[in-house]
């Protein structure tokens, strides 16, 4: 589930859904506000697949692991 396979699309693995939730994190977001994000743009078509809340939690668990993300008073960051 963490990398695309035979039977699971880039947009549905943990990988895909974390590029996209990079590209959400320009500044410092907090969790509902990056919750939000993704379910506005997942009604308007702009991401295709629906995740769950605990996917996303897993997903910036995985983000915060490999070093993309970090916690900043109560939010998130993208480092550098």
């Amino acid at each position: 589930m963490i990398m695309p396979t035979k039977h699971t699309h880039y947009p549905q693995s943990l990988l895909g859904f974390g590029s996209y939730l990079l590209t959400k994190i320009d500044y410092k977001r907090t969790i509902d506000s990056l919750w939000h994000e993704y379910q506005k743009d997942f009604s308007s078509n702009n991401y295709p697949v629906r995740q769950t809340f605990d996917n996303f939690l897993l997903t910036l668990v995985f983000l915060h692991s490999v070093g993309a993300i970090e916690e900043s008073n109560g939010g998130v960051i993208k480092c550098n």
